[in-house]
């Protein structure tokens, strides 16, 4: 047993041995009474409510831990989901939320749903799923789940039931108090008879990224146990027994998979860091006490949440047992990536993954060259390639090496396809084969490196311009702590790049100075921002990526505002603002108060007069 994969050589000898033959369980359910008999007595989970009361936690045995998954899926059962019906839930990191998710998929399909989306959103998602038994967090202080369901359980067509976690129930409305209801069922075993095969579907994940609604993605069981088989060949020193802290929500395949079904499998013990883990700010102050105390050796992370646990790192303490930080999600800076490792000892493996790829694709190996900035290489058993497709998406030829193109990937943990059939159109450029929809280059060693989003590119004038291209020197200067490159509408170039900043707590610098200092470090002249923003906080999605659809609102909010600025008698009461549109991507609300004498028609004229050069589309309001 070595420290890890060491490189590519490595990856396929691994590979001559096919996937099916390494298998011990082909659905998840097996997957946990696996890691169960490993050791019954071992801990499985252990929760603390309160990052600054770390030390007051649960623990559940493995033998526990299963019996709660067996009380989960018998109720569940007993609600009617089968084997094709759909429970979703609404819940922060819980250890309920693990016996959801595992009984669940045991008896049915399991829905994982953000919570912190508005209600109409979670309305969409579900109805869209068909779910027929809704899980959400009761009505607590501090936090508004319970209002959202109030608010869509009645419009849900499939909905049989609701199961309130730490909440009464109320039987005559359809409510079941979890804790109540769930202690009522055997703990032994499966009271019903269920033969589950591999390909069926065992989980329906939305979609969390940066590109707008939420898409449906469901995985297999096969598709999510050969993921836990993949993850563990790259991280194969860890040992049955080594800690895995969770602190990214379990809505998200990275918080279910890598520090969930992950460490259940190898027998490991799961710490959820609290409810809200890294957006709780006792986890992220107590963070290097909460390591040593429980000793952490792995854990999973975004840029922004390395950034935050820095800051707060109590060089004190004792976090030797730290093997692996693994991190994706958005690129790392070399400045971070460095500092973190030296203040830590840690070792950060950079990665890559998306929804569509239950989890994981592509990872710097553990135990061999790590490349910064590269997310490394492909998985054993995922297949990765850079495809050179039209702008219809449909397949071309091969990338060269290190020629930019798209990242496609194919194997076991590739989704079979979207939920809504309208949304796999050309996402398939060869058979089996995945487009992620990010942009990447694969240089002679195999390894990857994305190079931005191909909905990201910023096309002046028609020349293409790569987000990264401004984001990297970017992210380089010292007083930055995020950035993120966008297009702004031009009346004259179609659009031009323009980048937003977060600075570092305490800097002291003006978007002026920082458009200098790109001016010299960007080679390419087209790809020099026109406008620097300094925001005081960076929109980010709830795992922590960088929200760039709010990004191109701001800069059409500031165009369209600068272009109206010089109309007689509106520039004091316009305002503008940008929204999601399912026909126009993004619609622009113009909003004027007019006195009762101003020719209105002449003020809608000229405003068509001034945005008529921008490709947004928009709409007129005058009161």
């Amino acid at each position: 047993m070595n420290d890890g994969i060491t490189g590519l050589a490595e990856i396929e000898k691994i590979e001559e041995l096919p996937l099916e033959k390494r298998l011990v369980v082909t659905n998840t359910y097996d997957l946990i009474r696996y890691g169960a008999r490993r050791n019954p007595e071992a801990p499985a989970l252990t929760f603390f409510r309160d990052g600054n009361a770390y030390k007051e936690a649960a623990t559940y045995s493995y033998a526990q831990f299963l019996g709660e998954v067996n009380r989960a899926a018998n109720m569940l059962h007993e609600l009617g989901i089968g084997p094709n019906d759909v429970v979703s839930y609404l819940l922060p990191n819980l250890p309920q939320t693990h016996f959801v998710l595992w009984g669940g998929q045991a008896a049915g399909i399991v829905n994982p749903i953000n919570p912190l989306l508005n209600a109409e959103v979670i309305q969409d998602i579900c109805e869209h799923a068909k779910t027929k038994v809704l899980v959400a967090l009761g009505a607590l202080p501090g936090t508004d789940i319970w209002k959202k369901v109030e608010e869509i359980r009645h419009n849900l067509p499939d909905l049989k039931a609701v199961v309130r976690v730490m909440g009464p129930g109320d039987e005559a409305s359809g409510i079941y108090g979890y804790e109540e209801t769930a202690a009522g069922y055997g703990a032994d075993k499966l009271d019903f008879e269920r033969e589950i095969r591999p390909d069926d579907i065992a989980a329906i994940y939305h979609t969390g990224g940066t590109t707008g609604t939420p898409k449906l993605a469901p995985h297999t069981h096969s598709n999510e146990v050969s993921m836990v088989e993949m993850v563990l060949l790259n991280f194969n020193s860890l040992q049955p027994g080594d800690t895995f802290m969770c602190g990214l929500p379990l809505f998200h395949v990275n918080g279910t998979t890598a520090t969930g079904s992950a460490p259940l499998f190898l027998g490991g013990h799961i710490l959820l860091l609290s409810a809200g883990g890294f957006r709780d700010p006792g986890v992220v102050k107590n963070f290097a006490r909460i390591v040593e105390h429980y000793r952490g050796v792995f854990f999973s992370a975004v840029p922004t949440v390395l950034a935050m646990l820095l800051a707060e790192l109590d060089k004190s303490a004792d976090i030797s047992s730290l093997k692996y930080l693994l991190c994706g999600a958005a690129p790392l800076s070399v400045q971070l990536f460095e500092t973190f490792e030296k203040e830590t000892g840690m070792k950060i493996i950079e990665g890559y993954g998306q929804t569509e790829g239950t989890c994981g694709s592509i990872v710097n190996p553990s135990g061999g060259k790590r490349k910064i900035g590269s997310i490394g290489l492909r998985l054993p058993y995922q297949q990765a390639k850079i495809f050179i497709l039209d702008d219809d998406g449909i397949f071309q030829r091969e990338a060269q090496v290190n020629e930019i193109g798209s990242l496609c990937i194919k194997g076991p943990n590739v989704f079979p396809g979207y939920l809504d059939a309208e949304q796999n159109r050309n996402i398939w450029p060869q058979p089996g084969w995945l487009n992620t929809g990010d942009l990447a280059r694969q240089d002679e060693e195999g390894y990857f490196w994305l190079t931005g989003r191909s909905r990201d590119l910023i096309i002046r004038g028609g020349h293409n311009i790569d987000p990264g291209l401004i984001e990297g020197p970017a992210a380089d200067l010292v007083e930055i702590e995020l950035a993120a490159a966008v297009g702004r509408p031009d009346a004259y170039a179609g659009e031009v790049p323009v980048v937003f900043v977060q600075l570092k707590p305490g800097a002291q610098i003006s978007a002026s100075e920082i458009r200098n200092l790109l001016a010299d470090k960007i080679g390419e002249r087209a790809a020099v921002p026109k406008e620097v923003f300094i925001l005081d906080e960076m929109p980010l999605t709830a795992v922590g990526k960088i929200f760039k659809p709010k990004l191109r609102r701001l800069a059409i909010e500031q165009v369209y505002r600068k272009a109206l600025a010089d109309i007689e008698k509106i520039a004091e009461s316009l305002t503008v603002s940008v929204g999601e549109n399912s026909v126009y991507g993004n619609l622009a609300t113009i909003t004027v108060k007019l006195p009762a004498a101003v020719d209105k028609s002449g003020i809608i004229r000229q405003i068509a007069d001034k945005l008529g050069p921008y490709m947004t589309k928009y709409e007129v309001h005058l009161d």
